[in-house]
């Protein structure tokens, strides 16, 4: 496909706006849109062209890209009245990259299906910095012959793209990353302040779990900004507690058990109320354990 394909891109907040501003910079045409408006200002100084709704970006686009909070989000910018598709869209191809869980994925599929819009379920792993350098891992999924078509933009979002299978495995398996990441984060947490407890110097322990098998980069970064007291949001806490609730939700519909992560989503929504929902999602070092029990995905919700 060549660069000159139009692209309108649904969604211009802190990972939409480099997101979009790359695929700008790569060559591609593309409008934008944003709930709110003054999003898009600096995109237009770009040659990125805003759309005052829905339909005025995706009217007449070879490709629709939406990367909006979540379900719901999602859901009103694409069905609402002057919003993303109608009749008139089909054989589009929309991209899906917000991370909405396996229920909306199953309805915005079902009713992209509808209008006959080709839908491909493709979340992101990586958080603000890999989506300013292209550096994302797209988790792509659905019909093999829109994947040629597609690459050109995935090469310019990602340092690299898996397909997983049909529309779909791609949100399966973006919740199975997140989950893996909350509890890395918890864990982290846990263990410096379990070294604090001790009366060890928890920033000699980071030194030496770096030395360690145990080290990742993730973990030994967010190790790091966490007794450093910087939250700055690469990865929003509310976020964050959204896509846990979300996997605990699709485990409930399997065998499968998230015992770790129901545990830790208490203490995370306190800390979310106590008004650090916008902070990195690394602030729970500072939030104390609740200890709460009970139901913690409905608490959460």
């Amino acid at each position: 496909m060549s660069k000159k394909t139009t692209i309108a891109f649904l969604g211009i907040g802190r990972m939409g706006l480099p997101m979009a501003e790359n695929l700008g910079r790569d060559g591609f045409g593309v409008r934008v849109w944003n709930r709110t408006a003054s999003r898009t200002d600096e995109l237009a100084a770009l040659g990125l062209v805003p759309a005052a709704t829905p339909a005025d970006a995706v009217r007449g686009a070879d490709i629709v890209i939406t990367m909006l909070t979540d379900g719901a989000a999602v859901a009103d910018t694409m069905y609402r009245p002057m919003g993303g598709l109608d009749a008139s869209h089909r054989g589009q191809i929309w991209v899906q990259m917000s991370t909405v869980g396996v229920e909306w994925t199953t309805k915005l599929r079902e009713y992209a299906r509808s209008f006959g819009v080709t839908y491909v379920d493709a979340p992101v792993s990586g958080s603000e910095g890999p989506a300013k350098t292209g550096d994302l891992v797209i988790l792509a999924s659905g019909p093999s012959e829109v994947r040629e078509t597609l690459a050109p933009v995935f090469g310019t979002l990602g340092k690299s793209t898996v397909w997983l299978g049909e529309a779909g495995a791609g949100t399966s398996a973006k919740l199975v990353l997140n989950n893996l990441l909350v509890n890395l984060v918890e864990a982290t947490a846990e263990s410096l302040r379990f070294a604090e407890g001790l009366d060890l110097n928890p920033a000699a322990i980071v030194d030496v779990i770096a030395q360690t098998p145990l080290a990742s980069p993730y973990t030994t970064q967010k190790a790091r900004t966490m007794l450093a007291g910087d939250f700055r949001p690469a990865f929003a806490l509310k976020h964050a507690l959204k896509d846990a609730v979300l996997a605990v939700d699709a485990a409930h519909e399997t065998a499968a058990g998230l015992t770790l992560t129901e545990a830790l989503l208490p203490a995370w929504q306190d800390a979310a109320n106590a008004g650090h929902a916008d902070d990195d999602l690394s602030v729970v070092f500072e939030a104390k354990s609740s200890g709460a029990a009970g139901h913690p995905a409905t608490a959460a919700a």
